[in-house]
């Protein structure tokens, strides 16, 4: 998510080549802003680097308490084959073993909550840049079909955003995908500027749109500016979404539909980088979030997301001011104090719960041989981090326990010590002796 920066002397550049777009773009959106002043709801949902340590259990409303999540990001694998991974480290099967993410899935669905995937991202290579088009639409249909997504996320920046080949096979790719598989709404996320989207952006929403894919919206990159004037994050991001509303306008009139004022700021998102962004002198801060929830309200933005739930606490003594961390804000904050903010909107809908796959077992009683995780024993010592079904369910130990029922009522959550990560599915199995289910991976870094 953390983008490469465009300095506003390129951005002049640039300029020059869409400028015929916005000017139209403005004209058609002058128009529709008199017609139709009527805003529409829009929703929130935070993105989680799946891969990144800690994990993240987005699953467990003390963590996440929006009921909501954008899991980034899916990306070609290490060695560049068209082959879909999580941030290279693991396959689907992999992150389902190694990090129980199918498992945290379907627990986040049946609270009601819901998934969207994000695909690509800056640090690894895109499936597009990787992939033909039939390769492509059947990596995009593997992980629709095992996660059920309420939608998907285009990532595209970085080199995808310069390839126009991958582009196109991209487009081409999600047009195979909405003819299987047409209940999956699909946003696109890009760079932005306060001036608007850069060329190469406005280029590759253009190819989707007009190879007729029926995108759910355009969501914005508002962070990251990288250039003095735009130290004011609120008043750059506020006119970062005008100059898109105004080019979104315009090119959904070159494919001949001409929106009204509500229906393209429905169609637009943001997404901003809470507390310390990569850019020293930029800063979100929790009063910065909540005048950008106004002004989301005020204009009917589609959705909002931010970078990143991970990121959603304030740092500790160790972490120097200024510092971009993966696991912090780098401003003063209670816990998740920007999910509250956010939280204020609404959320998307949930997928249905689809016939192939994702359900749950349908078994009388634990049975070893289709467990994932030895069975809770009330005379066994637990550590942090051991896991053990009960009741249908996996759970992992928060802290040294022994006796305590897994799914023991409890007045609040924290007073149990165990999390429960999610139901056993169809098809566990006990993972072989010297398998190692790890709940912590060595950090990384995007």
């Amino acid at each position: 998510m953390r983008r490469r920066r465009l300095s506003f002397a390129r951005l002049g550049v640039l300029i020059l080549v869409t400028g015929a777009l916005g000017a139209g773009g403005a004209a058609l959106y002058a128009r529709a802003s008199a017609a139709t002043p009527t805003a529409l709801p829009g929703w929130y949902a935070p993105y989680v680097d799946a891969t990144n340590t800690p994990e993240v259990q987005f699953q467990d409303p003390a963590q996440n308490p929006s009921n909501a999540v954008v899991l980034g990001f899916v990306v070609a694998s290490a060695s560049g084959m068209c082959s879909p991974t999580w941030g290279t480290y693991y396959s689907l099967a992999g992150a389902a073993r190694a990090i129980d993410l199918d498992r945290r899935v379907v627990r986040l669905r049946q609270r009601g909550g819901s998934v969207l995937v994000s695909f690509g991202g800056v640090a690894n290579d895109d499936l597009a840049e990787r992939c033909d088009v039939a390769g492509l639409a059947d990596a995009y249909r593997r992980v629709v079909d095992r996660y059920h997504p309420s939608a998907i996320d285009l990532d595209i920046e970085g080199g995808a955003l310069a390839d126009a080949a991958g582009g196109q096979r991209r487009a081409q790719a999600l047009v195979a995908l909405q003819k299987i598989r047409p209940d999956v709404a699909i946003w696109l996320t890009v760079p932005v500027d306060p001036r608007g989207m850069p060329a190469a952006a406005v280029a590759a929403v253009r190819q989707v749109l007009q190879a007729k894919v029926r995108i759910a919206g355009v969501n914005v990159m508002t962070m990251d500016y990288g250039d003095p004037a735009a130290s004011d994050l609120v008043a750059s991001s506020e006119q970062a979404l005008e100059a898109s509303a105004g080019q979104l306008t315009s090119l959904y009139a070159r494919i001949g539909q001409h929106l009204t004022q509500p229906g393209v700021w429905h169609r637009l998102g943001m997404t901003v980088m809470i507390g310390q962004n990569d850019t020293a002198d930029e800063v979100l801060s929790l009063d910065d979030a909540q005048q950008l929830v106004r002004f989301a309200r005020d204009r009917g933005v589609g959705r909002i997301s931010m970078w990143s739930l991970n990121r959603d606490q304030q740092c500790g003594a160790q972490v120097g001011v200024a510092t971009v961390s993966t696991v912090c804000s780098g401003v003063a904050q209670t816990p998740l104090a920007f999910s509250q903010v956010f939280d204020q909107l609404q959320q998307p809908l949930q997928a249905p719960l689809r016939s192939t796959g994702g359900g749950v077992s349908s078994s009388p009683r634990d049975v070893p041989a289709t467990s994932p995780d030895p069975i809770w024993a009330a005379k066994a010592i637990y550590h942090v981090g051991d896991k053990v079904t009960w009741h249908h369910n996996v759970f992992q130990a928060k802290w040294y326990t022994q006796g305590d029922l897994p799914d023991a009522p409890v007045e609040h959550e924290w007073d149990s010590p165990w999390l429960l990560l999610g139901p056993v599915l169809p098809g566990d199995r006990p993972l072989p002796k010297k398998a190692k289910r790890a709940s912590a991976e060595p950090a990384r870094t995007r």
